[in-house]
């Protein structure tokens, strides 16, 4: 993960590449499968008012929730492929292709990635007063204890969901799971001492681990995440744990090959914008580096993703009709 001054650095250090000539006649419309306000939502939207700098055309977000973000997905697999209805959608993308035994859309074959956006760690955390000393104590608990420990989430393909299931497939066992209609009620019963483990995004966890009103173990980036005094599950022994809540953006897959290279620049540029990067050090969230942000290197993720899921998904036997 390179910093952000080194983001900033890297354009200047790639061949120069022509400008794809493409420019939209209408606004753009990005769709978002969650609420607003939430973290997907609020990165979008960073996003969209970037590229609509880039684009010099006004680029705006609609959110469409549902079904653990599938219902988005269908409409924009569904839409007119002329570059002015795309989608940002985060982990749960790759994931809906397991979790979901009917999908009305094909998550690999039905969309053409453009880059990813961001990587956000996830935090292994529990109640405060939970015994554990380290991450090693918190799996040989879970070894120990199995369905006796809770453990948090907010619902099918929300990514606390697939870090828990994670986490129980290192371990070995399962736990209680306990659903919430999101994070903050789940981290309220944690402080609370009602509800035992969560393994959520630090853009949610950081101020109660700051605060010391959460027990934190550690974190799922190769790298430390800046502001918290974490180990990375590596660092603590479970380089299995590893993981991140990643954002991506999405057109439908016919999408002209034009049209496709200029959003995904667009994508780069908003990527290099002061705003957004103050912004996402707020929400501890790493902007994707410029690499990362393109067609050819989103698609081969995202088909890791896909595979890297399946398994652990299957093992777990969650799953929605």
């Amino acid at each position: 993960m390179l910093s952000r001054r080194t983001l900033l650095a890297t354009p200047l250090a790639l061949p120069a590449i022509a400008r794809a000539a493409w420019v939209p006649d209408r606004p753009v419309t990005i769709t978002v499968p969650f609420s607003a306000g939430g973290p997907t939502d609020v990165i979008a939207r960073l996003v969209a008012e970037g590229m609509g700098h880039d684009l010099g055309q006004a680029v705006v977000v609609e959110n469409v929730t549902g079904a653990g973000g599938t219902i988005a997905a269908a409409r924009v697999a569904n839409a007119r492929p002329d570059g002015t209805t795309l989608m940002f959608h985060h982990i749960g993308h790759a994931s809906a292709a397991t979790l979901y035994r009917k999908l009305p859309y094909d998550v690999q074959g039905s969309f053409a990635p453009l880059g990813l956006a961001s990587d956000a760690a996830m935090t292994v955390v529990a109640r405060p007063d939970f015994p554990a000393a380290d991450l090693a104590g918190v799996m040989a608990a879970i070894k120990r204890e199995g369905d006796k420990l809770t453990l948090a989430h907010s619902g099918l393909g929300a990514a606390n969901q697939l870090c828990g299931m994670l986490l129980q497939h290192a371990a070995g066992t399962a736990l209680t799971s306990v659903v919430f209609r999101g994070s903050a009620p789940a981290i309220t019963e944690l402080m609370a001492g009602r509800i035992d483990l969560f393994c959520d995004q630090a853009t949610n966890t950081a101020t109660f681990l700051r605060e010391n009103r959460i027990k934190g173990y550690a974190a799922t980036l190769p790298q430390r995440v800046p502001g918290l005094d974490l180990p990375t599950t590596a660092e603590a022994g479970e380089p299995s744990l590893a993981m991140s809540t990643w954002h991506g953006l999405y057109a439908p897959k016919a999408t002209p090959a034009e049209i496709r290279a200029r959003l995904s620049e667009a994508l780069r540029a908003s990527l290099r914008e002061e705003r957004l990067l103050a912004r996402l050090a707020d929400l501890v969230t790493e902007p994707a580096s410029q690499d990362r942000a393109t067609e050819a290197f989103h698609t081969r993720f995202l088909a890791e993703e896909v595979a890297r899921w399946r398994p652990i998904i299957q093992a777990a036997g969650q799953y929605a009709d």
